[in-house]
């Protein structure tokens, strides 16, 4: 005890710089006269803050929360709008870019500039946008705000420089896209209305100009008035009123008839030549009842109404309509009707909004449609309308992150370059069949592989149980594989014992994972207190599971005596306190039950990754077990070592046995820095084990997941005292963090509460020295705890193979290292000359593969020993250890502090991670209040301190986390997934790295319908928009009704890039049109003139012959 005294008053004392360790020179564990100094370990830091910058790279999967839908039809991009105020916008696969507004506002509609490279957003908050999309990252160029009316309907007609905007209050205003301001041209309701019309309209639901003539504008309002307004004229040509409201309007290509949707389901057929009443009333999913009357339906949504040159008959698309009876059962539905031929397409979600690709961007010629986007709340899909069939297109994009809500994540870069070939041929079996053959049809923009390219892998844990394997290089996403955790397991049945009650709880939610890419070994902890082991392999197998159950649980009223530690050094008897084998007395037959059954009998694998061990924690005392809080594996050990708030637990997964199970006080032994008080081992339980299994619900922001488990609920569970003790055993998972993430926590390790329980928050295998007196490394076990104690467990691991797997492994506690303010967070082990210790692993060899009698199979180990990675120091290493408030560096053996910095005070990390960064490394850490910081190595100066994230919730607490190469991630919807980097390398390399939105590419001409079509009035009218809305003409709107807000690239920038994006094309095709002009009528003049020297010569020549024989005297 006297030792540990002296250890804890050299903590307290120590400083950045002002403890220090023996020189490296000096023999191993051989005490020092002197009290050495940090300059003694001589590391050459080269990383400076200039090497550090925060920047988004790419966001991945489907956009949150959505809310509508455009295409450019030229340029094949496709954008979606969100509610959050965000942009997607998807071309061929590797073109992906994600805007966002800054006020956050909703995205109401999208319109492009066809073939311009240019897009306007209208918002929520009545302000128009207009962005460039001839920069990899778009920008804003102008804003315009609505001060009096709410935006309600917007239309861009095709080559068009003038932008219909309709209102709330029923008007219609237009505003010029080069300048951004307000034509003082407006269609007054009541103005589109007749006079002895007393009721108002309602809002402008849709506006549209004739495919036959563009001086005409048809104007839809929601209370069911079709008005159709002569621009030239300044009145109304007709107007329709029909009983239920409009919801949408589809022109005819032709111009002489459309189709409106209505809230009653039906489709009604109008013609300009008689608009008294629809020339068709269609109810497409309404059937006559037998008194008569039409069954009630929902309302059609939307309607899209186009033609084909390959048939006589029309498509007719569109969705809802179906009747009340039949939708009760029934899912959301897009109609397909071509002719006398309804198909019904049922989706798996709500319908935001569809639109119909085709292939010419005029209104006014045959539009042949082949295919359907569908814009869904929580999925995107596209139909190729040119199979009968009507087959979905296979989607190139990560749409599917979110198929079962993310729980977890992990990022890998810089893995082996084998692992991805291997994960995608295995994956390519597990993919779905029945695609259409045709080629992604959103395939604009242009992407090249970068140059700084390296192999990245995410890995995600989802709530069903599923492991998704995800190809991330060069800042793009594609799945590779998918592993079911769930098959391991039989499926619970209801009132199946303990099973049961989870059945409704996802018990198969993945809570970590642990993977070694060089091993290949994977490790995966559910929410039912279960680990699952899986080796990969390229063979199919049929093979047994191993199953071990672990009795876990503890209380303070456990500790033992000294003398107990002394006669029991290894722990390796389970008889007296450490946890009863099942069926031991004492423990009821159901309370040693697991949560989960495994399958008992042997069971078929397909090649990939295939479970080799399940390690399940039993119920105790009719409580379930408590969530596993951390984990670590190494193949080369062949060690799984998992803890909880209760104690930890290892397990030797070669020989299938548990090789240490103990509680978290028992590490200690007899240096326990806390005096403890006994408790019963009754109180507050039901709280705390209600809480962990519930817990990880609150991830996923399903609506069943919230009304299942209330926040309302856990906000009364925090107010108590054992759920503010089990904060800090709970690491970021705790649902108390996600209320309170900005509030300061205590930093004394003194005064404990009685109630605490000292969880085991991180682990961490290495080669290391296990007590001071160590000459050599061997292998260790680090232990990290929530109240910031630093264990050390010295393991004796047999070196010959057959003996590793006969012999039994030794190992147990050294006592306390150091200690920490806050809970334990990681662990990293650097050479004396600063560079990281990777943990040594086993090469992976294929364990169903064919056995070559010649060559035995053996084990192949990699071992990155301290002693034989070092340079600048013949003996000894650094440990770099962080918790949620400071970081410390200590010399091993000698455990003395060489630095130490109190990170945060009035916050907690959430994450913390050792990283490689422009061949250095340093730490990377994020803080509950958004911070995010990186810290020198060994010397733990400040490099970086942005605030990222001033708001923070649990979802990315949950899954926010940093890899090497300068790279993190986090989870930022239930949806989505952010990766952004903290290396100013890669910041500036990203614009290269990013794919271009825009290609230069010819507008289509016109087709030329012919003498007749023209005589006969097919062909489209244009005229001279500028004439009737330009301010010398309709003069300038109020200023009050809105205000005009230069981009943030300025006004230079902006008026230039303005010219650039509409401005030049539209001057280049006035030029030609003026140069055509102009050749024209030289052309004119030339065969005047020849005319006229014609005719010049032929009367010179009659006058001459004329003149010919007269005398001069007769002239």
């Amino acid at each position: 005890m006297k030792k540990f005294r002296k250890v804890l008053d050299g903590l307290s004392s120590s400083s950045p710089g002002g403890v220090a360790s023996p020189s490296c020179g000096s023999a191993a564990g051989t005490p020092t006269a002197h009290a050495p100094t940090p300059q003694d370990i001589h590391v050459q830091e080269t990383l400076v803050s200039e090497n550090f910058q925060i920047c988004k790279t790419v966001r991945h999967g489907f956009p949150y929360q959505p809310t509508c839908l455009a295409f450019d039809p030229v340029q094949k991009i496709l954008a979606i709008g969100s509610r959050t105020g965000g942009i997607r916008i998807l071309g061929r696969p590797g073109v992906d870019c994600y805007s966002q507004h800054e006020s956050g506002a909703a995205v109401l509609q999208l319109q492009f500039l066809i073939n311009e490279g240019a897009l306007v957003t209208a918002c929520a908050d009545d302000t128009l946008h207009l962005w460039n999309l001839r920069q990899r990252r778009p920008a804003i160029l102008h804003s315009l705000k609505f001060n009096r009316e709410r935006i309600t309907f917007c239309h861009l007609p095709f080559q068009s420089k003038w932008l219909y905007v309709g209102t709330e209050r029923g008007n219609t205003h237009i505003v010029n896209i080069e300048s951004f301001v307000l034509s003082g041209y407006v269609i007054m309701w009541n103005k589109a209305i007749e006079l002895a019309t007393k009721a108002h309209p309602g809002p402008v639901v849709h506006l549209s100009d004739s495919p036959k003539d563009e001086g005409k504008l048809l104007i839809g309002f929601e209370s069911g008035t079709v008005v159709q307004w002569d621009l030239r004229a300044k009145k109304v040509d007709f107007r329709i009123y029909y009983d239920e409201a409009i919801h949408s309007v589809s022109w005819h290509h032709e111009g002489k008839q459309f189709m409106c949707s209505h809230s009653d389901g039906s489709l009604t057929m109008w013609n300009l030549r008689n608009t008294a009443r629809p020339i068709q009333i269609t109810y497409p999913h309404g059937k006559i009842l037998k008194d008569g009357r039409k069954e009630s339906c929902k309302p059609i949504l939307k309607v899209e109404y186009k033609t084909s040159r390959n048939s006589s008959e029309p498509y007719v698309i569109f969705s809802g309509g179906l009747s009340y009876d039949k939708s009760g059962g029934r899912r959301p539905t897009l109609t397909i009707m071509h002719g006398k031929a309804v198909t019904v397409l049922e989706m798996d979600h709500p319908i935001v909004e569809f639109l119909v690709l085709c292939d010419t961007p005029y209104s006014n010629e045959v539009q042949d449609p082949y295919a359907v986007v569908v814009l869904l709340e929580k999925d995107f899909i596209v139909v190729d309308l040119t199979q009968s069939n009507f087959p979905i297109f296979e989607n190139p994009y990560p749409m599917d992150i979110h198929e079962s809500p993310v729980t977890c994540t992990a990022y890998f870069a810089e893995c082996p370059p084998d692992i991805i070939p291997i994960l995608y041929s295995i994956g390519a079996k597990q993919k779905k069949t029945g695609y259409s053959h045709k080629e992604w049809p959103v395939s604009g923009g242009t992407w090249t592989l970068g140059s700084q390219t390296y192999p990245e892998i995410i890995v995600t844990g989802h709530a069903d149980g599923t492991v998704k394997f995800w190809d991330a290089s060069a800042i793009t996403l594609q799945m590779l594989y998918k592993l079911k955790t769930s098959k391991v397991f039989e499926k619970p049945k209801a009132g199946d014992g303990r099973a049961g009650e989870l059945v409704e709880e996802d018990p198969y939610a993945v809570q970590m994972v642990s993977w070694c890419p060089h091993s290949r070994l994977f490790c995966v902890v559910g929410i039912s207190a279960h680990v699952i082991l899986y080796r990969f392999s390229k063979h199919d197998a049929n093979t047994q599971i191993v199953s071990l159950e672990v009795r876990l649980q503890f209380d303070s009223e456990d500790v033992i005596s000294p003398s107990e530690a002394e006669n029991n050094p290894c722990f390796s008897d389970p008889s007296s306190h450490s946890p009863q084998p099942p069926g031991s007395p004492g423990s009821g037959t159901q309370d040693s039950l697991p949560c989960l059954k495994v399958k008992n009998r042997p069971v078929r694998m397909p090649p990939g990754y295939q479970a080799e061990l399940v390690v399940q924690l039993q119920w105790v005392d009719g409580e379930p077990p408590q969530q596993i809080t951390s984990l670590d594996i190494n193949s080369a050990y062949g060690l799984l070592a998992f803890g909880n708030c209760n104690g930890l637990t290892v397990v030797d997964f070669l020989q299938k046995t548990i090789l240490m199970c103990m509680g978290t006080l028992d590490l200690y032994g007899a240096a326990d820095p806390y005096q403890r008080l006994t408790r019963s081992p009754r109180k507050n339980r039901q709280s705390t084990s209600d809480f962990c299994m519930r817990g990880l619900s609150h991830f996923y922001s399903d609506s069943k997941k919230r009304i299942r488990t209330s926040y309302q609920s856990l906000t009364e569970l925090s107010d108590n005292q054992v759920s503010m003790d089990m904060e800090r055993s709970k690491s970021p998972t705790s649902e108390s963090r996600e209320n309170s993430f900005s509030r300061s926590r205590s930093s004394s390790v003194s005064s404990i509460d009685r109630d605490t329980k000292e969880s085991v928050t991180t682990l961490q295998f290495g080669e290391s020295y296990g007590r001071k007196g160590d000459a050599l490394p061997t292998a260790c076990l680090w232990v990290g705890t929530s109240l910031g104690v630093v264990l050390l467990l010295p393991i004796s691991i047999p070196t010959e193979e057959e003996e590793r797997m006969e012999e039994p492994i030794t190992m147990g506690p050294s006592g306390t290292v150091l200690m920490l303010k806050g809970s334990v967070l990681r662990f990293a082990f650097l050479d004396c000359g600063g560079a990281l210790i990777q943990s040594p692993y086993e090469v992976w060899r294929d364990p169903n593969g064919p056995e070559d009698p010649d060559r035995p199979r053996r084990r192949k180990l990699v071992n990155f020993s301290p002693s034989s990675s070092q340079e600048a120091c013949s003996d000894g290493h650094l440990a770099v250890v962080c918790s949620e408030k400071q970081a410390k560096v200590i010399l091993m053996p000698t455990q003395a502090v060489l630095f130490t910095h109190n990170i945060t005070e009035s916050s907690f990390l959430l994450r913390a991670d050792v990283v490689s960064v422009c061949n250095s490394v340093c730490l990377a850490c994020f803080c509950a209040n958004g911070h995010i910081m990186t810290l020198s190595l060994p010397s733990l100066r400040p490099l970086m301190d942005i605030n990222y994230l001033p708001l923070t919730d649990l979802r990315i607490a949950r899954t926010f986390v940093f890899t090497n190469g300068g790279q993190a991630l986090y989870l930022s919807s239930p949806t989505e997934i952010q990766r952004l980097t903290y290396s100013q390398e890669m910041t500036d390399n990203l614009q290269d790295m990013l794919g271009e939105l825009f290609t230069p590419i010819e507008t289509p001409e016109a087709q030329n319908k012919g003498f007749l079509k023209g005589f006969f009035g097919g062909n489209a009218q244009t005229f001279d928009r500028e004439e009737l809305f330009g301010e010398a003409a309709a003069g300038k709107a109020s200023r009050s009704l809105a205000q005009h807000i230069p981009g943030p690239m300025g006004l230079e920038n902006m008026k230039a890039a303005a010219g650039g994006v509409v401005g030049d094309l539209a001057r280049a095709r006035i030029a030609l049109d003026q140069r055509g002009e102009r050749l024209g009528e030289l052309e004119e003049r030339t065969a005047l003139m020849m005319n006229s020297a014609e005719t010049f010569s032929t009367h010179a020549h009659q006058v001459m012959l004329k003149q010919k024989d007269k005398k001069w005297y007769q002239l």
